[in-house]
């Protein structure tokens, strides 16, 4: 009876709201996975919770650009992007991955939309560095486009699910290749949403031993990141996070997609699954009330 009354207390603080869902990893290579994760987030989206998808797909890519025999290397993490490859990684991520998502979810009873930040110049970027090549960062957040996918209704009445690759246009035309957790981030900050999740192959942020820390404040991840602690594919994420966390995003939960129901236990149990940042902990808020 106690897990019934704590879900329903969830149900009732989270109906109503959005939450932006980033896709990246083993969810995109795993048919069984994502179909799995698309049925949870319709169950999720029934007690009135609406879902936006922001996806990657570096694996996808990296298969085709070795099926072209096209090279790449990286400059400080980033992947070096020509015309040539920027060719191939919107087809990849635009008519590929994209599309399979919106498929799956379809399946799972949801009627989403899927497109990239060019349409409707949704994501605007601007060059991140020369040394990159058509690797971009965001400078505006278009909503219109995103809001007319929210308010398509299905026969039952439940509205559309965004389905978002991270590709950008530049103010000349031009495609830009960008992260997708930052497009995650930007997104959620220009929709005033204020829970983020990240499904990852890892169980959540750990810390120098290797075990999970159920939550963090900005503080204390700034900490790990300056300790080298936070490193490679995760630290990109904990930057993107901590962005989030000092524009109005309460709450970032980084989950591992193989956990079963990872989405419900998180969003709906008192433990959690994963990890969940947030720029103050409950602890220390607890603290400041009492000076």
């Amino acid at each position: 009876m106690n897990n019934v009354v704590s879900a329903l207390k969830y149900v009732r603080l989270f109906t109503g709201t959005r939450i932006v869902v980033k896709f990246g990893g083993s969810v995109l290579q795993d048919d069984q996975l994502l179909k799995s994760i698309c049925e949870d987030m319709a169950a999720i989206r029934k007690v009135g919770v609406e879902l936006l998808v922001v996806h990657g797909g570096g694996p996808a890519i990296n298969e085709e650009l070795k099926r072209r025999g096209i090279s790449w290397n990286f400059v400080e993490g980033q992947r070096v992007t020509t015309p040539e490859m920027m060719n191939v990684i919107e087809m990849v991520l635009c008519g590929q991955v994209n599309k399979r998502i919106v498929r799956a979810l379809y399946l799972a009873g949801i009627k989403a939309v899927g497109f990239s930040g060019s349409d409707a110049a949704t994501l605007v970027c601007k060059r991140a560095d020369e040394r990159l090549g058509q690797v971009g960062v965001i400078e505006h957040v278009n909503t219109q486009l995103i809001d007319h996918a929210f308010g398509l209704e299905d026969e039952l009445g439940k509205r559309g699910l965004p389905v978002i690759a991270p590709i950008g246009i530049g103010r000349d035309g031009n495609a830009f290749n960008v992260n997708a957790d930052w497009v995650g981030s930007r997104i959620a900050t220009a929709l005033g949403v204020t829970k983020m999740i990240f499904l990852t192959d890892q169980d959540g942020i750990l810390d120098g031993g290797g075990k999970l820390i159920p939550e963090l404040d900005a503080a204390e991840l700034e900490q790990l990141i300056e300790d080298a602690v936070v490193k490679e594919g995760m630290l990109a994420k904990a930057r993107t996070i901590l962005h989030a966390l000092q524009n109005r995003v309460t709450d970032v939960h980084v989950l591992n997609a193989r956990r079963p129901h990872a989405l419900i236990e998180e969003l709906f149990t008192d433990h959690g699954s994963g990890t969940v940042c947030r720029l103050r902990s409950r602890a220390n808020k607890a603290a400041l009330q009492e000076l």
